[in-house]
Parts: structure tokens; sequence; C-alpha cells
């Protein structure tokens, strides 16, 4: 601006100069002859300065055009600037990039990853049900009950390694005078060794059957979870230890591992809950368990074909860990099963047979004959299959109706160990489960259950359940 103002001043004294010559260059009366032979001299050098001058303010009107539409510029991108204040940039973030680990409970993209698709560090989980049981026969016995809300977090260290936990309240209220349960279902670290394998270590929950490692309700038919997988297959079964998951290009998984086992020197011989579940009675969920020998177990799904998972596990433990109640270490604990899903379309059929085996009751039997008056001794062997079909009957928007039935045969107590003419307890009848029903899911988060539910061979325990369920 101050260049501009200097120009300003310099065509303004040129032009007065300039109206200075030209008043000189005027024609004047000459009173005497010399004066008048000398002007055509002084004329010319008048003309000349002043096409000089001439000259020199046509190019200080350009200089002052093009200042002008500097200026002009500079006006306008000072509102600019004005308009739209400068940011400064904000602090770059890194965030550990997305990893999947099959079979894991790695819930990047369920659990609402940022808009830019990167998995957060720490991702909160959980899934809750809540049960309405009315019996037929015995009003007496019906139940409303919150069966349990779980809450997870997963903390992802970087992208190998993370840590999972998960804390399960069962029947709303826990305390000396309750019958509800506060227990950690797992408490796992793993690592992503490769592309193909990952280990973890800590308390996981045990590759056995469809609904062990997947047992929240939006994941299955019916109020209650099935009897084969709960009486035969205690779920949630879980141990501690470390698991090798190795996955395979051809759609095959391999689960394998050393974990702690179950403890038969638990077995109540007095309590039912024994023959209602043999394994269930008698797990440690590692709390403060015993463990002098390490049990080995092993899972193979595949997965090769759309829709179709076929597979298998078994288990093979100590159950007596040294402990003297448990008569010596020759109780051994063997569960296997195996298991097949197809999902096509709306259509989706599954089957599992599980059996269980503990070697060595009889010395334990033994001494435990009469030890109450209602004797429960353990069985050398029990066993459960189930065949169930479901189909997406209706959908509209977010909501989905599946009708399903599924027949079950079970029996907990379907061998003794021999400890002699009028000792050995004899088998239980085997028992058959009709259930027919229907999910209505809302999204994939939400769930309403209603089923009917009826025993062969024992209809006192037929009833009508209802439930509520949801996970995320």
């Amino acid at each position: 601006m101050k260049q501009l103002h200097r120009l300003t001043l310099l065509a303004s004294a040129c032009l007065s100069l300039g109206a200075m010559s030209a008043a000189q260059a005027a024609p004047k009366r000459v009173s005497k002859p010399v004066a008048a032979a000398a002007a055509p001299s002084r004329e010319a050098e008048l003309i000349q300065r002043l096409d000089q001058l001439s000259v020199e303010m046509a190019q200080l009107k350009a200089q002052l055009a093009e200042l002008k539409q500097q200026a002009a510029k500079a006006a306008t991108d000072d509102k600019a600037v004005v308009a739209s204040p400068v940011v400064a940039p904000a602090p770059a973030v890194v965030a550990p990039p997305v990893t999947t680990v099959a079979n894991g409970v790695d819930g990047g993209a369920a659990n609402g990853a940022g808009a830019a698709g990167v998995e957060p560090a720490t991702v909160l989980t959980g899934y809750g049900e809540i049960n309405y049981n009315r019996y037929n026969k015995d009003a007496s016995r019906n139940q409303a009950d919150v069966r349990r809300v779980v809450l997870g977090m997963q903390h992802r260290v970087n992208e190998k390694t993370k840590i999972v936990t998960e804390l399960e309240v069962e029947h709303s209220v826990s305390s000396a005078d309750d019958v509800g349960e506060v227990a950690i279902e797992q408490a796992y670290a793993e690592r992503q060794l490769n592309d193909r394998w990952a280990l973890r270590a800590g308390l996981f929950l045990m590759p056995s059957g469809l609904l062990n490692e997947n047992h929240e309700p939006t994941a299955y038919y019916g109020v209650e979870r099935n009897f084969v997988e709960t009486a035969i297959i205690p779920s949630t079964w879980r141990e501690g230890g470390v698991q090798l998951v190795g996955n395979f290009d051809n759609g095959l998984t391999l689960q394998t591992g050393l974990s702690t086992s179950f403890d038969v020197s638990k077995w109540a011989t007095d309590d039912a809950e024994t023959a209602e579940s043999p394994l269930g009675s008698v797990h440690q969920e590692m709390s403060q368990a015993h463990a002098k020998d390490p049990a080995v177990f092993a899972a193979l799904n595949w997965r090769g074909l759309p829709g179709l998972q076929l597979g298998g596990s078994w288990f093979s433990g100590n159950g007596g860990q040294g402990q003297a109640a448990a008569a010596g270490n020759s109780l051994r604990v063997t569960l296997w099963d195996l298991h097949a899903r197809y999902t096509l379309g709306g259509l989706d059929l599954s089957s599992v047979y599980a059996r269980g085996t503990i070697s060595g009751t009889a010395a334990f039997n033994t001494l435990n004959i009469g030890s109450g008056p209602d004797w429960y001794p353990i069985p050398k062997s029990f066993d459960g299959v189930y065949v169930q079909a479901a189909y997406k009957l209706w959908s509209s928007d977010d909501l989905s109706l599946s009708p399903f039935v599924r027949a079950e045969r079970f029996n907990t107590r379907k061998s003794f160990a021999d400890i002699g003419q009028g000792l050995t307890a004899d088998a239980a009848a085997t028992r058959q489960v009709y259930t027919l029903g229907a999910n209505l899911n809302v999204g994939q988060g939400l769930v309403f259950k209603a089923d009917i539910q009826r025993f062969k061979h024992d209809g006192d325990n037929n009833r009508l359940d209802l439930g509520l369920g949801w996970s995320f």
C-alpha cells in the first residue's frame, strides 16, 4: 500500500509539471523582435518534455491499475480467511488394525467399529435371558427367573494380542441365603501367531458340541438349552489351560490343548443334581481347582461347504486328582461328541450325539454304599442325542419368525460298574423329550421365545416355556 501511495504522489507531481510546462509553452505577445526570434527553439523543447511526461504518465497508470487489482484480490482473500478460520490439524491417533481370529469372541465388526472401519481397542459384549416355566400338573413349580446376565470385555493389546473376560450373574441375586451365583465365565489371553495359528491361555470355554462355545440365547432355538448339551455336555463348560487354534484354507478348524479336569471327589452321593448332570456336578470352573494331572482335549470342525458344519470333540482327564475322597487316581473322565449343522436359505438342521464315561468308579461306589437314604453312585457311562429342524417362516423389516421342532433321547445313568450282586445300581431309563416352539428375532440381538415340552416317560415335567434373550 505504501508503494501505491508513492506512485500516486509521483503521478500528481508529473501532472502538475505538465500543466506548468503547457502554460509556459502558450503563445505570448512580444514587444521586442529579439524575443520573437527565440520562440520556435523554446517551444520545440517544451513539446519534447511533454511527450516524455506523457510516456511516464502512461506507465504510471498501468502500474496503478495493476496495484488496484492486487489490492482487490488481497481484500477478497482476507474475507475468506475470516469466514473460514484456520484449524490446526489434530494429532494423529494410531489405532490397532482389525484382526479376525476364528473361534474367538472378537466383536469388532459386530460391536461398533469406527467410521473408518478401525476396531476400537476395547469392546464391551454381553448377553442375558429371562425365562418363565409353567408346569402342566404342578403349579407350585411354576417360576419366573432372570436365568443369567453376562457382561464381557475384550481388550486388544495390539493387532496380534487380545484379552477376553466375561462375568456371569445367575438368578438375579447371589448371597449366602440365595441360590444365585456370580462366576467368571471366561478369562483368557490370545496371541495370533501367524495367519493360521493362534494360542490361548487362561480360562476358556471347551470346544464341545454346537452349543458350549456359542450359548447366547440368540444362537439357539428354544427357551431352555437342550438337554444333551446341558446334562451330558455340561454347558457352559470351561477349563483353565492352554489351547492352540488352527484355521486351514480347506475350511478345517483344529483346537487342541491341555487343561484342568473334573474333580470326582466332589461327588455328592445324596444329591439328586449328580443324577441330572454327572459332569455338571463335579466341574471345577478353575475355582481353586485341583490340578495334579492335566487333561488333553481336541476338537475338529469342517466348514468346507456353504452352510455346512461337521465336527467332533474329545476330552480325557484324571478325575481323582490325587484326592483321598476319590479313592486314588484311577477315576478317568472321557467325553466325546459328534455334531452336524446344515443351513440352506430359511432351513436350519442340526444334530449332536455325546457320550461320557468315568472309569474306576467301582472302588468309589463301594466305599460310599449306603451313605444316605437316597444314594446316587457315580455312573460308568452316560450319553444323549438330539435332532432338530427349524425354518424361517416369515420375515418383515427387522423381524423374523422361525418355528422349530426338536427330539431328544438322553440317559445320565446309562450303566454302572459292577460292585457285586445286589449292590450294583440299576441303569436308569432313557428319557425322551419333544420340544415344539418358535423364535421371534428382532434384528440379530434380541429374541422372544416360546415352546412346549413333552416328556415321554415323565409327564410331570411337561410344561410351557416363555423367554426373552439378548446379546451384543
